[in-house]
């Protein structure tokens, strides 16, 4: 047997409830051999102490279910947020809480620019801005000679200059959901959703999605990652040609990578046939690393940008209904064309009737070809009440809450999109536990940062940026958040035998920190501190 190395910590919370604590952990071979005392691998031979780790609490590798490789593409852009971020450098970025500052930042940001280069920037959210909404007359005073896109921080809207309406054709002629209009016909400079914003991106060459692959911006995933404590991670919309999805086998397939990547492949741009063959052939190139094997579907919007499908009453402003990327019809033949073809399925519903009639259709699919293991997850879910989790844990649906959206988005919502009442169920990990839902919380990373621990003292306190604790029924306990962005999220992700726990057979992947999250106040476990991670028995400290 090869060398065994024994680590000890100042507590080990291995989420296994046969030992849920201990103080040292035997790895082997990039796994974990046993757990105990100092003792606990003596049985196999001898072995090395490892007293690196004494003074950390070790827990599972926490297990990011929803992610984007792309946010480190945004890094390369200019960044137009109200709240203040972090690049995968460390490097912290000031938010901008009007949109003058906005304007002002993207026209310093114009020195920086090469030539022609259109003007990009993210992050930039309306909602929390006072006054005339953001449109093409601001961005006309950033350049009248080059693009100007700015995207939204839910990456489901984006507002652009006349230039860039200009570089795809856009004007008052044009017939296309989701260009939003002045009272004269003219575009206003708005465009929601993908049918209206996916022409722009081309265009100005936002493919964030596969520039995401090259070797670069992965290693700056894996960055983040060991910064957040994360040992396993999406790419939850993942476009890959053959050449990225090389570049990407490639760089996480390196000794010292630090973080197993988990793909779901965009359905959005291509038939349900060629994406089934394209994950078929991308099977077969999988490692430890690397799990490809998912797909992703797009079906409504963003609640906060008021494109989500919601039920009624509708939107509290009186604002249509939102859009659909995928119209019900095509839900329901994509939904049975994957579930015929056993490929586990990640589908994007935020309002309750994108998710009702998601529900529906993997009804409909499950009754034509049964698949009790299908795993299907309903991604970020968040309006549906406890008749909607009911129906998931009977059909074995998986469901993984936004619980950050209450803390960024709460108070916005309970006054400005969906009212008090639904905002106070939103994200409702209570009412999905106590149905029986197989149950994950996420970050949508870049839509707000990458941090499990932050997003488990979301799910715990449900306590807004205004301080306001927004639905108190719907809050769980530290074990349960806990064990939501462990365990909950491995299963959701059909990783639950190999990561989400510390016991004997699993990957070696852990979080290393620098206090005890079950042993602080529920309200300062998002300040427990994260020394680096280990994946594969493999130290990444900070």
């Amino acid at each position: 047997m090869a060398e065994i190395s024994v680590f000890r910590a100042r507590k080990i919370i291995t989420m296994d409830p046969n030992r849920p604590e201990v103080t040292h952990v035997a790895v082997c071979e990039g796994r974990i051999l046993a757990v105990g005392g100092a003792d606990c691998a003596d049985q196999w031979g001898e072995v090395v102490h490892d007293d690196s780790l004494a003074h950390a609490v070790l827990m599972p590798g926490f297990v990011e279910g929803h992610s984007h490789m792309a946010e480190t593409v945004f890094w390369d852009y200019a960044y137009a947020g109200f709240h203040d971020r972090i690049d995968p450098d460390g490097r912290l970025w000031r938010g901008k809480t009007d949109i003058e500052t906005v304007i002002a930042d993207l026209c310093a940001h114009l020195d920086t620019l090469p030539g022609d280069a259109p003007l990009i920037a993210w992050g930039f959210d309306p909602i929390f801005l006072e006054g005339e909404r953001l449109n093409r007359d601001h961005l006309d005073r950033v350049s009248g000679e080059r693009p100007v896109v700015v995207l939204f921080s839910s990456g489901h809207l984006m507002c652009v200059n006349s230039k860039a309406l200009a570089a795809v054709g856009y004007d008052r002629e044009s017939n296309i959901e989701g260009v939003m209009r002045r009272a004269d016909g003219e575009p206003l400079g708005e465009l929601q959703e993908m049918a209206a914003m996916f022409p722009v991106m081309r265009r100005m060459g936002m493919d964030t999605r596969t520039l995401s692959h090259r070797p670069d911006h992965v290693d700056a995933f894996g960055r983040i990652c060991v910064r957040a404590g994360v040992t396993t991670a999406t790419d939850l919309f993942a476009m890959m040609t053959e050449e990225t999805a090389q570049s990407l086998i490639s760089a996480t397939a390196a000794p010292d990578y630090p973080v197993r990547v988990v793909p779901a492949i965009s359905t959005i741009h291509s038939s349900v046939e060629e994406v089934k063959a394209q994950v078929d052939a991308l099977v077969a190139q999988n490692h430890d690393k690397l799990r490809i094997g998912a797909v992703k579907l797009m079906t409504d919007g963003s609640i906060q940008g008021y494109s989500a499908r919601v039920k009624w009453p509708g939107y509290v402003g009186g604002q249509p209904n939102g859009i659909w990327n995928m119209a019900p019809e095509e839900i329901f033949r994509t939904c049975e064309m994957m579930q015929q073809a056993g490929i586990q399925m990640h589908i994007h519903t935020n309002g309750d009737e994108a998710s009702e009639v998601v529900l529906d259709a993997l009804e409909a699919a499950a009754r034509k070809h049964p698949w009790p293991g299908a795993r299907h997850v309903l991604q970020h879910a968040q309006m549906m009440g406890p008749a909607l989790f009911a129906r998931a844990a009977e059909l074995g649906v998986c469901v993984n809450l936004f619980a950050n959206h209450i803390w960024y988005f709460g108070d916005q919502h309970a006054a400005l999109t969906i009212g008090e009442d639904r905002a106070a169920r939103m994200d409702g990990c209570r009412s999905a536990l106590d149905a029986g839902v197989h149950l994950a919380i996420h970050s949508d990373a870049p839509v707000t940062p990458m941090a499990p621990l932050f997003t488990a003292w979301c799910a715990v306190n449900r306590v807004t940026a205004s301080g306001r604790v927004l639905g108190a029924a719907q809050r769980i306990s530290v074990a349960e958040a806990l064990y939501a962005i462990t365990m909950g999220a491995a299963y959701t992700l059909k990783m639950d035998a190999e990561v989400g726990s510390i016991e004997a057979g699993k990957r070696a992947d852990f979080a290393v920190l620098g206090d005890d999250p079950t042993a602080v106040d529920p309200m300062g476990l998002r300040d427990v501190p994260v020394l680096g991670t280990v994946t594969g028995g493999k130290l990444n400290l900070l």
